[in-house]
């Protein structure tokens, strides 16, 4: 343990322990910008600085370690008065535009620049202004940028991708695509890590909200929207509501509310997809078809960018189901619109999701019969969604639990799962030990596979199964930088799997990057728990179970894995 004092407090830390978690450990917060435990320790914004007696100079608090006897001033005059001609320098070069800002009211720097009561900026401003694809799912603001280096380290360190780079020295830095690349030609898996680890909002998702509203005034239009299972864990949290309150079913009630004519839960189509990968994972393992390689999960479209621009060798190896967001889409412009007697061309699908990818997902084109077009018309994530609650003055406390609408009403706990990292390989393989032996497993039989934590085992959590006789190994990892290591172990031979689910963001969907932004904390595994204790509440646990869905193959599909079904549910993968 080291000893030192801070602000004439004596605390006791560990060694090692920096200046900056010494004070925050001791109830005494100390302001920051480019800060990130563990990824982004660079004191590129000096806002975290601190007095340390006996030296003339101030120090950085997020990248200094506590040493014994340290005599530490965190809100000295001196401090303040750096401190604030620091943030004054930022804003200098900043648009401070913030009542058109994607982040007003959640900025840490609006939030540092109020705490220090900045009213006026003494330097000369200038902004940069770079162009953008303003259609591109992700959008960057260069306006905005405060150079923190954040969204280079979370994409270098975490995802592995390297996308942004900072370029220029001096007053003249400023962060890019790396590589003199434009965003379109990037490696970009559109996770939205990026934005939710930006400080400010110099990165954001496409606003989507108006085709939305559009459609709902649209009165040729029937607006059919379908929820995540990973928005629930969070909508609440931007509303401040308890997780208990926060509910699916008031989700529903808020759509209805502003307009949709159809609301659903993606369980629905979760459930269909197990159906469908189950299967497919059970044809092709028995049979040899993978020749000691594994199958891929295809749920997550970040996860899909990438194997496609870094590993296309193992394109192959994914299972052709489309996501639950696809599934449903294309479900709801043939079965169900048949189902309402309405043309294709008239349904309007929404998808409320945890993620950017889908926005880019939903360009995939669907080709059935006489119909072309998209299985998905619009897109919104978890922050788009109460932004819309707030447009249409809704409050929370007024909203009801609403059932989804018939016929995609049913859901169970295996699609409720799909969330959080581990759920959807824990829920295809209730099924598939159904399709094997022709009886359920314990609910419970294969919750080996959920992931334990950000760090553990590098994000991988490995299951070796027995089914029936029949050994499935197993894999499952979220994160990007983790899941390159994991697909160049095993193009080196040094692991075997034979299923490998892999979410882009760590955690699963319930870290996307649609999520709500709180700075400086990690909440995916704590909405994922949320997800498991929703499934053990559930009365159907098992997806081959769900009874909308085996309506709907019945009435519609066939079976599973069926002509029809992979006209639907599958795509190719190119």
């Amino acid at each position: 343990m080291v000893n030192l004092t801070i602000d004439g407090r004596k605390i006791s830390v560990e060694e090692n322990t920096t200046i900056m978690e010494a004070a925050r450990q001791n109830g005494i917060p100390i302001p920051s910008l480019c800060y990130l435990k563990g990824i982004n320790e660079i004191a590129a914004c000096r806002v975290c600085v601190v007095e340390l007696e006996g030296k003339n100079r101030l120090i950085t608090s997020c990248n200094n370690v506590a040493e014994e006897g340290m005599v530490i001033y965190t809100n000295s005059p001196k401090v303040r008065k750096d401190r604030h001609i620091n943030v004054e320098l930022l804003l200098s070069q900043h648009d401070c535009q913030c009542v058109t800002c994607a982040r007003s009211g959640n900025c840490s720097l609006q939030s540092i620049a109020n705490d220090l009561n900045i009213i006026d900026i003494p330097f000369e401003k200038q902004v940069e202004h770079k162009p953008w694809n303003k259609n591109f799912p992700l959008i960057r603001d260069s306006a905005k940028c405060i150079k923190c280096m954040r969204c280079v380290a979370i994409c270098d360190k975490v995802q592995g991708l390297s996308v942004w780079d900072a370029e220029g020295t001096g007053s003249r830095s400023n962060v890019n695509v790396s590589k003199r690349m434009t965003i379109e030609n990037a490696p970009c898996a559109l996770c939205g890590q990026c934005i939710t680890h930006c400080p400010v909002g110099a990165l954001r998702e496409r606003d989507d909200t108006e085709k939305v509203w559009d459609a709902i005034e649209d009165g040729t239009k029937t607006v059919v929207v379908q929820v995540a299972p990973a928005v629930r864990t969070a909508w609440g949290e931007q509303l401040g509501m308890k997780a208990e309150e926060a509910t699916i079913g008031k989700i529903l009630d808020a759509m209805k509310r502003m307009g949709a004519d159809y609301v659903f839960d993606t369980v629905f189509s979760a459930d269909l997809t197990i159906m469908e990968e189950a299967n497919e994972f059970v044809h092709r393992f028995t049979s040899g078809e993978l020749k000691g390689n594994p199958m891929f999960t295809s749920c997550c479209p970040g996860w899909i960018r990438f194997i496609k621009s870094q590993f296309p060798h193992r394109v192959k190896y994914l299972s052709t189901a489309k996501s639950p967001q696809q599934m449903f889409g294309a479900v709801m412009k043939t079965y169900f619109a048949e189902k309402i007697g309405k043309k294709p061309e008239d349904i309007f699908t929404v998808s409320v999701m945890p993620c950017v990818a889908k926005k880019a997902e939903r360009e995939m084109e669907l080709f059935y019969e006489e119909y072309a077009g998209h299985d998905i018309d619009a897109v919104i994530t978890t922050r788009e969604l109460v932004k819309m609650m707030r447009a249409a003055h809704i409050s929370p406390e007024t909203l009801e639990d609403r059932e989804s609408d018939s016929p995609m009403h049913a859901g169970t706990g295996a699609g409720v799962i799909f969330g959080a990292t581990g759920g959807v390989m824990e829920a295809a393989l209730r099924t598939a030990y159904a399709i094997i032996t022709g009886e359920n497993p314990e609910a419970d039989a294969f919750k080996a596979v959920r992931s334990s934590g950000f760090n553990a085992n590098d994000g991988v959590q490995e299951a070796e199964l027995e089914i029936n006789g029949i050994k499935v190994r197993t894999a499952v990892v979220s994160g990007l930088g983790n899941t390159r290591r994991l697909l160049e172990k095993l193009d080196r031979g040094e692991v075997q799997y034979d299923f490998v689910e892999v979410m882009a963001c760590p955690g699963g969907c319930v870290g996307g990057g649609g999520q709500p932004i709180h700075d400086g904390e990690e909440l995916a595994f704590e909405r994922g728990k949320q997800l498991y204790r929703l499934d053990r509440d559930y009365e159907i646990r098992f997806s081959h179970e769900n009874q909308d869905v085996l309506q709907l193959y019945e009435e519609y599909m066939e079976k599973p894995n069926s002509h029809k079904a992979h006209m639907l549910l599958h795509t190719q993968h190119e």
